[in-house]
């Protein structure tokens, strides 16, 4: 059979852990026969990035830049035990922290859905998708500790060499302290890019903060989403016929576990890394969650939502074929391959994503899943298979 062909390559950014390994099955079983896969590849193994003074890291997201689109792999942020597991010189950022703000994008979250696959909130009827803010907060945050008594400020110097100070706290004894900040242009990006893929799927679109305790931080995105949208949006919005809605972030928890779905929730850095997660475990399974980075400038990074299940991949290391749920990293492929169909005009490319994204869901509407998805089937699975057995399922439907 003749492969499709790809006009321009994309960036493949590989990863660590079970992901990893899945991620070279993936394209030798699903993607290699079927198209003449043309990619700029990046290794953001943590080994490497550490090897690498974490600037592969950065090379990965100008190729990015460059080409337009990537498909990235799960990768590890580490923490003082993976330093000493992997024994690293260093502690660098979290890799996608590091993407996204070279990037200035926004990172939108949805889950896939299957019919076997009933929801935990029984009153959703249709996918919720989180736009996270892809810059700042705790990702990029300055932390310290203070070993005794002492006062802590915040210090601006302005650019005139002025200072203006606000203290942080009077330590009594030893204690911990964290910086944050954002950036206007970037908060305003990220309306922007909410409201244009709220009014391009036709979504509801919610934004939520804390702006009653944090008047200041908290306070500023309210402001600049509501100000994007009364100045660039609200006519738009009314054409496409949806609504914004603005409430504060535990009134939007309360509503959303009441509620029925089918909108667009955009929450800040943390609330959507939090928000996501408890979305794709609701629907069903953080294996089931695609995640696009979306930048101003038209760039697309996919990747799956999930972490690079460690637990397996100590397993697997054991010699054990493990029963890790694939669909996401497939949809990160999917995705990606799509988007440079839509690039570059190339219809044979764009359906052979249809086709790969339709093989997973007849895979496991037929009753064959992995063990994460067995548990919640109704009604109950097939067969439960182990991920190189499930890939095999999906090969012989695309």
């Amino acid at each position: 059979m003749a492969k499709i062909n790809m006009k321009t390559p994309l960036v493949e950014i590989d990863g660590d852990e079970m992901t990893r390994v899945l991620w070279d099955v993936i394209k030798e079983k699903l993607l290699l026969p079927f198209v003449d896969l043309k990619t700029e590849y990046y290794d953001l193994g943590l080994k490497n990035r550490d090897d690498t003074d974490d600037e592969v890291t950065v090379k990965s997201a100008e190729a990015v830049k460059k080409l337009g689109v990537g498909v990235k792999c799960a990768t590890i942020t580490a923490n003082t035990a993976r330093q000493k597991e992997y024994n690293l010189k260093h502690l660098h950022p979290s890799p996608n922290a590091t993407i996204r703000a070279i990037l200035d994008g926004t990172v939108f979250r949805k889950p896939i859905s299957v019919s076997r696959i009933k929801p935990s909130i029984n009153t959703w009827k249709a996918p919720i998708v989180i736009g996270r803010h892809a810059y700042g907060d705790v990702y990029k945050a300055a932390e310290m500790e203070i070993e005794g008594p002492g006062k802590v400020e915040l210090v601006y110097t302005r650019a005139d060499g002025t200072e203006k100070r606000v203290t942080v706290a009077d330590f009594k004894g030893s204690g911990i302290v964290q910086g944050m900040h954002n950036f206007d242009d970037s908060i305003r990006s990220f309306a922007r890019a909410c409201f244009l893929y709220a009014i391009d799927e036709k979504l509801p679109i919610w934004f939520a903060t804390k702006d009653t305790i944090s008047k200041i931080y908290d306070g500023r995105f309210k402001a600049i989403f509501g100000e994007v949208y009364e100045t660039e949006f609200k006519e738009k919005c009314a054409a496409a016929g949806i609504e914004y809605f603005y409430t504060l972030i535990d009134d939007a928890v309360a509503r959303v576990v009441k509620g029925e779905g089918g909108f667009l929730w955009a929450c800040k850095n943390y609330d959507g890394d939090v928000q996501s997660d408890m979305i794709a475990s609701a629907a069903g399974s953080l294996a089931m969650m695609t995640s696009v980075l979306v930048s101003p400038s038209g760039v697309f990074e996919y990747e799956a939502a999930h972490g690079t299940v460690q637990q397996h991949y100590y397993r697997w290391q054991k010699g054990e074929k493990t029963s890790t749920n694939p669909a996401a990293l497939i949809f990160a492929w999917s995705g990606a391959l799509a988007k440079r169909a839509e690039l570059d005009n190339t219809p044979d490319l764009a359906d052979f994503s249809r086709r790969l994204e339709k093989a997973v869901i007849d895979t496991i509407e037929a009753g064959i899943m992995t063990g994460d998805l067995a548990r919640l089937s109704d009604p109950p699975p097939e067969k439960i298979l182990n991920s190189w057995d499930f890939i095999d399922a999906i090969a012989t439907r695309i």
